[in-house]
């Protein structure tokens, strides 16, 4: 596969991975609830990064954003910079992405460019990705100890959609990251050639003058008259 093909690939993994980012910070479903057992009081509690939101079984959903980020964990708090860090990151590489293309051509963007550019995309869909798994898996972490945790009495939480979301996202990121930075490290770029003259016309060589005979007979007659 052309270096093109990859770049092409890695770039449409990423974005991927940058829209199921984006659909993950926002969703609600960061831990959820258990299911209760009854199917008329059933009831369940959902929790994301900005809103608290409760459902019953008849399909009747609150939600209630958090009010203030004094009161939030430290741990959510890191998790909504992360992905929203993260998301800010995608988007910067969906940008770079067509100026390091080889198939589009740019009249100010020479080929060692293109080829720089293409590394900058891939080192930063590789940072995206990082960030995702840090944040999903240290909210993951944090669930399940909250979970085993005898001393917490209440609601027992556990994983919730969004988390796998971020998983998946930061899986298609980090492949679509290094796709991209392994199509630009066997790229060739040529060097700029700096013209010198117009090349429609011949360049100026000294000329040299040839007399004609007539000129030289005359001299000589001339030079004769005095002798």
């Amino acid at each position: 596969m052309s270096g093109t093909c990859l770049q092409v690939l890695g770039t449409i993994i990423a974005c991927l991975g940058w829209v199921g980012a984006t659909v993950a910070t926002a969703m609600n479903e960061w831990r959820v609830t258990s299911r209760a057992s009854s199917v008329i009081t059933a009831t369940w509690v959902f929790q994301g990064l900005w809103m608290n939101c409760a459902g019953n079984a008849l399909g009747a959903v609150h939600c209630r954003p958090h009010l203030t980020v004094f009161k939030l964990e430290n741990y959510v708090q890191a998790c909504r910079a992360f992905m929203i860090t993260s998301v800010f990151l995608g988007c910067l590489a969906m940008i770079c992405s067509p100026f390091g293309m080889a198939c589009i051509r740019i009249s100010f963007v020479s080929d060692k460019a293109k080829r720089n550019i293409t590394f900058i995309t891939g080192f930063i869909c590789i940072l995206q990705g990082l960030l995702i798994v840090s944040a999903v898996s240290w909210y993951a972490y944090r669930v399940t100890v909250e979970y085993y945790d005898p001393t917490i009495i209440g609601a027992k939480y556990e994983l919730g959609t969004a988390l796998f979301i971020g998983w998946a996202s930061a899986l298609l990121t980090l492949t679509g990251g290094t796709i991209i930075v392994c199509s630009g490290v066997g790229r060739s770029y040529k060097q700029p050639r700096i013209a010198l003259s117009n090349p429609h016309t011949s360049p100026m060589l000294p000329r040299t003058f040839k007399r004609q005979p007539s000129e030289l007979s005359a001299k000589n007659y001339k030079a004769n008259m005095y002798v």
